[in-house]
C-alpha cells in the first residue's frame, strides 16, 4: 500500500480502495468485512493504521522556533520522526530555525497574531490554541507534542478541548525542558496555571531526572512523568574523519595550526554566563595560543563583547552570531566552553561530545546526568572561573588526556545518547498516550 492511501484528504472510504494497489487485494477485502475499521468522519480513519500495524501517526509540534534548546530538539526530533516515516506538521508563530524545508514527511503551519489596537500584548496563546485544533481537525493529527510548558501546554489543553465538544479526541503530550518549569513556572503568576496544564497533559516527559524530581517537588505533581533524554544525530554531529586537511582548510579561517579553539553556543541569555565565557578564555589566552569561538546571539552578547575588548583579547574573539550548520563548527573545536547557572541538560555538551569535544561545564541542574566528570569533561561550581580555566589548560597541555576524554567523549554520546536509541522512546511513549486515550 502507498504511503498516499494514509494522507489522503478525502474521507470516503471508496477513496482508500480505489488508492490501493492490485497486490493490496487481500487487505481491502479484509477492510470491506471489517467496515468499523474507518468510517466517513477524517479523525476516525487512524484505525487503519492500526489495522495494518505501519506505525504511521501523524503528530503536531509546537515549541519556540528561536535559538534556544527547546527549540532545537523539538524541530530535530521532527526531523528524526519524519524519517521513519510519520507525517510531523510543525504550529508556531514562525518556521523553527533547524528546519531546512526539504524535508519529505514536515509541514509548518504559521500561527496568524491579531496585531487589533484594543490588545496591548497579542493574545498568541489563543491564537495558537484555535490554530492547534485547526490543524489537528485539517490533517487529522493522531497527537500533539508540546515542547515547553508556558504557553503551548495551555493552548495545546483549549484546542483538545474545543474538539472535545465536536466528539473529537486529540490527546497532547508536554515535554518539559528547564526554565520553563526552574524559571518561568516558579513565577507565582504562572505556577497555578502550569501545575494545571502539566496535570492536564495526556502524557508529560522530562529530559533528565533531575528536571523531573524539580517539577515533582515544586509544583506537587502526583502523575506520573516519564525522563527521555535530550539526543543527537550522531551522523551529522561527527568528528571530521580528515585531521589533516581539517587543520589545513577549515580551522584555518579561525585560529592558525598551533592555537587551541575554545567554544560556545547558547542563545546567550543571563543564565548561560557568557561573560563568564570571555573570562575564562582571557585566562586561557594569556598562558597559550588559542582563539574563542562564541556562535548564537542574545541579550548578553553586547557585555560579553565589551569585556572582550576591556580585556584586550577581542582580536582573538569570534562572535558568529546565530549559524545553521553549528555541527561543521563544533567540530573543529578543542574544548566547548559551558559555565552555565543552570542546565537542565545541556544540549550543547551532548552535540559537541558527539563531535569528540569535551565540555568545560557547571556542575548543575542536570549536567552531571550527561558529562561524567573527568572522563568526558571537567565539572566546576558556577562562578569559579579561575578553576575553569586551570581545568581546559590542563587538557590543552596534555594532548595524550585530551584524545582520550575527545574519544570517550564521542562514545558516550553514541552509546546512550544517539538519536537511533532516543527517538524509538518518544514513538513508544506516543502510542502508550494514544492506547491510553
Amino acid at each position: 500500500m502507498t504511503v498516499n492511501v494514509l494522507r489522503s484528504k478525502t474521507p470516503i472510504f471508496l477513496d482508500f480502495c480505489w488508492r490501493f494497489r492490485p497486490d493490496d487485494g487481500p487487505l481491502v477485502n479484509y477492510l470491506l468485512d471489517k467496515p468499523s475499521a474507518v468510517c466517513s468522519e477524517p479523525d476516525s480513519r487512524r484505525g487503519l493504521v492500526t489495522i495494518l500495524e505501519e506505525g504511521f501517526m501523524r503528530i503536531g509540534i509546537t515549541c519556540y522556533p528561536t535559538y534556544g534548546g527547546s527549540g532545537v530538539v523539538a524541530t530535530e526530533l521532527g526531523i528524526e520522526l519524519a524519517a521513519l516515516g510519520h507525517e510531523v506538521h510543525f504550529i508556531s508563530y514562525s518556521q523553527p530555525f533547524r528546519l531546512s524545508g526539504r524535508d519529505d514527511g514536515i509541514f509548518y503551519h504559521e500561527v496568524p497574531v491579531s496585531n487589533y489596537p484594543l490588545f496591548e500584548f497579542p493574545p498568541y496563546d489563543l491564537a495558537l490554541a484555535s490554530r492547534m485544533a485547526e490543524v489537528a481537525e485539517y490533517y487529522s493529527l493522531d497527537l500533539l507534542h508540546v515542547h515547553y510548558a508556558i504557553p503551548h501546554s495551555v493552548s495545546a489543553l483549549l484546542a483538545r478541548q474545543m474538539l472535545a465538544a465536536r466528539g473529537r479526541r486529540l490527546p497532547f503530550v508536554t515535554t518539559l525542558h528547564g526554565t520553563d518549569i526552574t524559571l518561568v513556572g516558579l513565577d507565582r503568576s504562572y505556577l497555578p496555571i502550569t501545575r494545571y496544564a502539566i496535570e492536564q497533559s495526556d502524557g508529560v516527559t522530562c529530559i533528565s531526572d533531575y528536571l523531573r524530581e524539580k517539577t515533582i517537588e515544586s509544583f506537587h505533581i502526583a502523575r506520573p512523568i516519564e525522563t527521555i533524554t535530550n539526543f543527537v544525530n550522531c551522523d551529522v554531529y561527527k568528528p571530521i574523519e580528515d585531521e589533516a586537511r581539517a587543520e589545513t582548510c577549515e580551522r584555518r579561517h579561525l585560529a592558525a595550526p598551533h592555537e587551541s579553539i575554545l567554544i560556545h553556543l547558547s542563545n546567550f541569555r543571563p543564565v548561560k554566563r557568557v561573560t563568564d565565557v570571555v573570562k575564562i578564555f582571557a585566562r586561557v589566552a594569556n598562558e597559550r595560543p588559542a582563539q574563542l569561538v562564541l556562535v548564537g546571539d542574545g541579550p548578553e552578547r553586547s557585555a560579553a563583547e565589551y569585556l572582550a575588548h576591556d580585556l584586550g583579547i577581542h582580536s582573538r574573539v569570534h562572535f558568529l552570531g546565530k549559524q545553521d550548520h553549528v555541527n561543521e563548527l563544533l567540530a573543529l573545536a578543542d574544548l566547548l566552553l559551558m559555565p552555565s547557572e543552570l542546565e537542565s541538560f545541556g544540549l550543547a555538551a551532548l552535540e559537541a561530545m558527539a563531535c569528540k569535544v569535551p565540555s568545560i561545564a557547571t556542575r548543575v541542574g542536570g549536567v552531571p546526568e550527561l558529562i561524567d566528570d573527568g572522563v568526558t569533561g571537567l565539572l566546576f561550581p558556577v562562578g569559579d572561573v579561575d578553576r575553569m580555566a586551570e581545568g581546559a589548560l590542563s587538557l590543552l597541555n596534555d594532548p595524550a588526556r585530551l584524545k582520550e576524554m575527545r574519544d570517550a567523549a564521542r562514545q558516550a554520546a553514541q552509546k546512550r545518547f544517539c538519536a537511533t536509541l532516543v527517538v524509538p522512546r518518544y514513538v513508544r511513549y506516543y502510542e502508550q498516550v494514544l492506547a491510553a486515550s
